[in-house]
């Protein structure tokens, strides 16, 4: 979906297919035609964007195959979809049982990481709409916290380094320009906007910033205006925007508040739980760490990374980070210059849902979806952007 800024510039809005992971190229090709499609045509659109996720056999496949990638470009415009961000975070097994910390791996202190990136950065030049020059990636805020050292953030920064030379090069020669937004998510090396800015300034290169997730940044209880601002000042760019929302318990010390948190303790991802307190920052890696270790302050709301339907709020007594989404939007885009142009919408976790909120089949998940995204249109244009055809 695009957008007209008042600033003359095109905004665009996908949806992110990690929802429905695959590990091959087979894989991909039946998103499109089962999920991608469908949802265009629930919303009425005769385009619809997507963030396409290309798990490394999915990549590598297209990579060494010139014919399976003007196949895949092919699927992609018969059913009436574009492609202007990838999301290359998960490298591959998104879809295991259990992902947990296994998503990230490699970091970038691993050579596997800046291939494929690298890799992706290159298909996607051949993906992006023949009208638009510029394509986005959102990747991994360099590590996990630990282990992480002092001579894994030199080759993590030097990677990087290489990786802006290596899109100049392909700038050259394709005229398509490819910027990597590195995504701040609790217990990272970057766990917060405000931590990016230090490393990011290092690098010094404006292909490479951030990419704003704002689940994630309600989660460290990050304040949107203070966290923008803060990266405008220092000149890093926001490459893209997630648009997500995070559970929120509001009083942790009530019985019924804990029980409903505890529905939402799944075993296939970390749902790294944080709460603020007048000393500070607090957090477990898991939300079943904060409900029965009790390693978390019960005295002020705490907030899970758990990706809830932009749409669907749980019901109370939680509730969703929904308006610390719509604040960080209306600073992203709200005002006469729009401070990024590739928004998705990245809600995951249908499947981990507690059964209340799952989708009951196929056709319940491309309901969700496109509710998920007629909302957030409804925001962008409530913000003065105009839908376009």
């Amino acid at each position: 979906m695009r957008f007209r800024h008042p600033d003359g510039s095109t905004v665009h809005l996908a949806y992110c297919t990690n929802v429905h992971p695959a590990e091959t190229l087979d894989g991909v090709l039946a998103q499109l035609r089962d999920y991608c499609e469908p949802v265009r045509r629930r919303l009425g659109r005769d385009r619809l964007g997507i963030g396409l996720w290309l798990a490394k056999g999915a990549a590598h496949a297209l990579t060494n195959d010139p014919a399976a990638l003007r196949g895949l470009r092919a699927e992609l415009d018969g059913r009436g979809l574009e492609v202007v961000t990838l999301n290359g975070f998960p490298y591959e097994g998104f879809g295991d049982r259990e992902v947990k910390y296994r998503v990230y791996k490699p970091d970038w202190g691993d050579p596997e990481r800046l291939i494929y990136t690298a890799d992706l950065a290159r298909l996607l030049t051949s993906l992006l709409p023949d009208d638009i020059r510029e394509g986005t990636i959102s990747t991994l805020p360099f590590a996990w916290r630990s282990p992480y050292d002092d001579r894994k953030a030199e080759v993590a920064s030097s990677a990087l380094s290489s990786l802006a030379e290596c899109l100049d090069i392909v700038e050259r020669f394709t005229g398509h320009s490819i910027r990597i937004g590195l995504e701040p998510e609790p217990g990272c090396v970057v766990e917060t906007l405000a931590d990016a800015i230090g490393p990011l300034s290092t690098i010094g290169h404006d292909r490479i910033g951030v990419c704003v997730d704002t689940c994630h940044l309600a989660t460290s209880f990050e304040d949107p205006q203070s966290a923008l601002d803060a990266l405008a000042a220092a000149g890093i760019p926001v490459v893209k925007a997630q648009l997500s929302a995070a559970l929120h318990a509001e009083d942790p010390l009530a019985l019924e508040v804990r029980r409903a948190l505890a529905a939402f303790d799944e075993p296939r991802f970390l749902h790294q739980t944080r709460v603020r307190t007048g000393t500070g920052l607090h957090g477990t890696d898991d939300v079943g760490e904060a409900l029965y270790l009790g390693r978390l302050p019960m005295t002020a709301p705490w907030r899970s990374h758990f990706h809830v339907p932009l749409h669907a709020a749980p019901a109370p007594p939680l509730s969703s980070t929904l308006p610390v989404l719509k604040d960080a939007l209306a600073r992203l885009v709200g005002g006469p210059t729009a401070r990024t142009h590739h928004l998705e919408v990245e809600t995951y976790t249908w499947q981990a849902l507690p059964p209340y909120l799952q989708p009951f089949d196929r056709d319940g998940l491309v309901d969700g979806i496109a509710a998920e995204l007629a909302l957030a249109r409804d925001l962008l244009t409530d913000l003065g952007l105009k839908e376009l055809p």
